[in-house]
């Protein structure tokens, strides 16, 4: 079994570099969140581009020198405790080829991010260190849940994750464990086939996912299915999969459990044997509660789900 190094827990006065490595951001929405990590008694340290904007096709946080240099620093000054992604959007997979761990591997430390992230917590992961699949910075200024916040600042004290939620009608009962691998659909399945791409042998897989057509969601299925991924896991967990299909003909569209999408997936796995957990409260919701991405978790599926880290 892989062994996976979890970064030390923080103490009062550590220093969280907030860095944008993909798409870019207005100062009013992070503003939130970095008063928050004041008041937890944490140092928020501005990485040098994270408010900057180039325009590529697309609105990056700076040109992919300045994104990796930003990610880079905050992965290697030895004075940073933490990592802290302001959002996701589009541009972590240019930085993979570049990503210096010369000095984290002396002083390991969290990454925190999902969406876009999952790219960087992959290739953190097959470094063999743990990530936090959890709240960017600037999910705040949508209006999310409190405790989606105070969980991951748990996680940085040292705290252990344990949540027990209902079950859903797409589960399927069983015990499973396994090291926690995954995060939003479309990099995962980005990632298939390349040097990052999780290894799924043995494994609990997580996967979420935001605005897709039913064909596209369908599509990045089946190439997990084609790659043997389904053959190779141990548990399936499905977070929040939401403005799925058209908004015009999808009654569930603004749902953070969008049902027809689970059936979707629950018929493409129903030839596997492995428990799955559907409506996990992890993605892009408003309840988006942090995950382990290296943790091994224990999962328990049946009137009601536990899923538990160690």
């Amino acid at each position: 079994m892989q062994n996976i190094t979890f970064p030390k827990p923080l103490k009062k006065g550590s220093k969280i570099a907030i860095i944008s490595p993909a798409g870019s951001v207005e100062i009013p929405q992070l503003d939130k969140t970095l008063r928050l990590i004041k008041s937890k008694g944490y140092e928020p340290v501005l990485g040098e581009n994270l408010y900057t904007k180039y325009q590529n096709g697309y609105s990056y946080a700076g040109t992919e020198k300045q994104r990796i240099n930003d990610v880079n620093w905050a992965l290697n000054d030895p004075d940073i405790s933490a990592v802290w992604a302001s959002r996701g959007g589009y541009g972590c997979q240019h930085l993979l080829q570049d990503l210096n761990l010369t000095e984290f591997k002396k002083n390991p430390k969290w990454y925190i991010g999902y969406s876009d992230n999952t790219v960087i917590q992959s290739y953190l992961l097959k470094k063999g260190f743990a990530s936090i699949h959890g709240q960017t910075v600037k999910t705040s200024s949508f209006g999310v849940t409190e405790e989606s916040y105070e969980l991951i600042f748990n996680i940085l004290k040292g705290k252990n994750l344990a949540y027990k939620i209902n079950s859903n009608p797409s589960n399927r009962v069983g015990e499973a464990s396994g090291i926690l691998v995954g995060g939003n659909l479309a990099l995962i399945y980005a990632l298939l086939g390349t040097l990052y791409s999780f290894d799924f042998k043995d494994k609990i897989l997580f996967i979420e996912d935001i605005g897709e057509n039913f064909y596209a969601l369908d599509r990045m299925i089946m190439s997990l299915e084609l790659a043997g991924v389904f053959k190779k896991i141990k548990g399936l967990i499905v977070g929040g999969m939401t403005n799925m299909g058209k908004e015009t003909e999808n009654k569930e569209y603004e749902e953070s459990y969008d049902s027809f999408t689970y059936q979707l997936i629950a018929d493409r796995v129903s030839k596997y044997d492995f428990p799955t957990v559907f409506a996990f409260p992890n993605g892009h919701i408003y309840d988006n509660r942090p995950l382990i991405i290296g943790s091994d978790v224990k999962m328990k599926v049946d009137k009601k789900v536990l899923v538990e880290f160690h």
